[in-house]
């Protein structure tokens, strides 16, 4: 079928390139958004714009809300489907509670496991969720969708389809095949460094797109490999569920051994114990850890077997000034307060992979990493899409002569991914800003219909881009790339707009207060709305002037260099 390596590598870095693509433009695009999802909860959630908040004293903030918590319906719902069981109108025991904060969070997240009476498998349990201004313990309102968060971050390595971790597989495959197409594309190019320093924008469409494509996938390629490469590494146990299927009988042995050397206990006594100054205990695990030269504040605080006398508390550390995520843990019986355990130093393999965990996940405090992270996310969606535009540029001549579609459906699908997508994600940001604080009764609330606002979108982009694509059969540019640049260009400036109209924080005033989180959305927005207008003004041009048939010397030329790329 092919005639050396180097063409098989060719044709798999084509077809799966173009395959997977689609998938993987998700992935960076939502990847490099995800670096500041807890700014684009800020912008979505007005009553979060506040500064980041330490962890607050759990006796005198904490408590009352843990009290007053009780499952979600959702959650209720999904375990009487599981185990078959009647549900309490008001569940008694709490198996566990706990709170999480970073650096970044003005807000605290919260979230409790109860367990139903009659249970059998102890890990069948009902959560809550809650999030409260730390301040003063009020409650955030349950329907607001955290957009950066609970969406996109999803978004990025789960596609947001959960059934039997669906997305979560697609993505690993993809990052597992782009790995390939990464060797692969290396193997391809003999001038590997030349490309590194060749862009020649003023040459044809396909020229240039190649120019682009090679350039950035040299430059980032470093990142590009290593993010895939630790995007599986961390959902390892999801594509070799090991502990799940084959050791599952030995799991609970597992856990009650690891009980006997840590000194935690595996399961409740039965029996009621009451629960000590959680405060001083924090104040201990604090004290242990400028002891030890580490200083810093509590970044995860959980109790396990709440009210019971096995319960203990576990205090971590917030890791924002190192990479790996280490907790140093320190763990106080619940009753007493006395410690029960330290953890100790990990073992060398478990450090590799906190630190490269960490280094994906970029807990730590860095900004300028961080913008290294978005640029490297957004250099990936650019290598991707200019790849689209060659493979449909390539082949929509030869398309048109023999009267295929294929490069049509390809350059509308392609349209969708790239313009459709940055489309959608502002689609959500609006819908966000224009819907009401209270939905009428019988809708579905507030967090839903924001996220239906985003696939609506997505799909009108999408019924746009092949309602405009029959001038790619013709071997002509699709108008839809630049109609969607400046649909994206017009809504940029509404989302920012209605951000200031909605919340009085216009940008004078977040940049005068020195307030960034809304500050560099709303400019962030605001650079994505000036590209997509340069994006279509030289779409534009392009368009009026390209001539009928391309001159045979460009043709030629381009050929000469491209053929890697068939």
């Amino acid at each position: 079928m092919f005639q050396n390596a180097r063409q098989a590598l060719t044709w798999l870095h084509t077809w799966f390139g173009l395959a997977l693509g689609f998938v993987l433009m998700v992935v960076f695009f939502f990847g490099a958004l995800s670096v500041f999802d807890r700014e684009i909860d800020r912008w979505a959630i007005p009553q979060s714009r506040f500064a980041p908040q330490p962890m607050p004293s759990f006796d005198k903030v904490l408590r009352p809300v843990f009290d007053s918590m009780q499952p979600t319906p959702e959650s209720v719902e999904a375990l009487r489907a599981k185990t078959g069981l009647p549900m309490p109108e008001r569940f008694e025991t709490m198996q566990r509670m706990g709170a999480y904060t970073t650096h970044r969070d003005p807000v605290l997240s919260l979230f409790t496991a109860h367990e139903p009476p009659g249970i059998k498998d102890h890990d069948d349990v009902a959560w809550g969720q809650r999030t409260i201004d730390p301040r003063t313990g009020a409650s955030l309102p349950d329907d607001r969708l955290k957009v950066g968060s609970q969406f996109f971050y999803p978004l990025h390595y789960s596609l947001n389809l959960n059934w039997y971790n669906l997305g979560t597989w697609i993505v690993g495959f993809a990052a597992l095949m782009m790995l390939v197409a990464l060797v692969s594309g290396v193997v391809m190019h003999r001038k590997f460094f030349r490309e590194f320093f060749t862009f020649r924008p003023k040459k044809s469409t396909q020229r240039s797109a190649l120019d682009l494509h090679n350039m950035t996938g040299v430059l980032a390629l470093p990142f590009h490999f290593f993010f895939a490469f630790t995007g599986l590494v961390i959902f390892a146990g999801v594509y070799f569920p090991v502990a799940h299927t084959q050791l599952n009988p030995l799991h609970e042995l597992h856990e009650k051994l690891e009980a006997a050397e840590t000194g935690l206990p595996h399961e409740r006594a039965g029996v009621p114990a009451p629960l000590a100054s959680v405060d001083a205990m924090v104040a201990e695990a604090q004290r242990r850890w400028a002891a030890q030269g580490m200083a810093g504040d509590v970044g995860f605080l959980a109790l396990q077997h709440v009210g019971d006398a096995n319960g203990y508390v576990s205090v971590y550390r917030a890791g924002t000034d190192r990479i790996a995520l280490v907790g140093n843990g320190i763990h106080f019986k619940a009753s007493t307060g006395a410690l029960l355990r330290e953890d100790p130093p990990h073992s060398a393999v478990n450090s590799v992979n906190e630190f490269l965990t960490g280094l994906h996940l970029q807990h730590f405090r860095h900004w300028l990493l961080r913008w290294m992270y978005v640029l490297g996310g957004l250099m990936g969606c650019v290598c991707i899409a200019t790849g689209f535009v060659f493979f449909v540029e390539k082949r929509k001549k030869q398309h048109a002569k023999q009267s295929s579609q294929g490069a049509r459906a390809v350059d509308a699908l392609a349209t969708t991914t790239v313009t459709g997508m940055v489309l959608a994600a502002l689609g959500i940001l609006i819908a966000n800003r224009l819907l009401p604080d209270a939905v009428p009764a019988g809708w579905p609330n507030r967090g839903s219909l924001e996220q239906y606002a985003f696939w609506a979108t997505w799909a009108l982009a999408l019924g746009h881009a092949f309602w405009r694509s029959a001038p790619v059969a013709q071997g002509r540019m699709s108008p839809a790339w630049r109609e969607q640049c400046w649909a994206i260009a017009g809504l940029a400036v509404c989302a920012v707009v209605l951000n200031w109209v909605t919340t009085g924080d216009h940008l004078i005033k977040t940049l005068g207060a020195g307030y960034w989180p809304v500050a560099g959305v709303d400019l962030f927005i605001l650079a994505g709305a000036a590209v997509a207008l340069l994006a279509a003004r030289k779409l534009t041009q392009r368009a009026q002037g390209a001539p009928a048939t391309p001159a045979r010397s460009t043709t030629m030329s381009a050929n000469t260099t491209e053929t890697v790329h068939a």
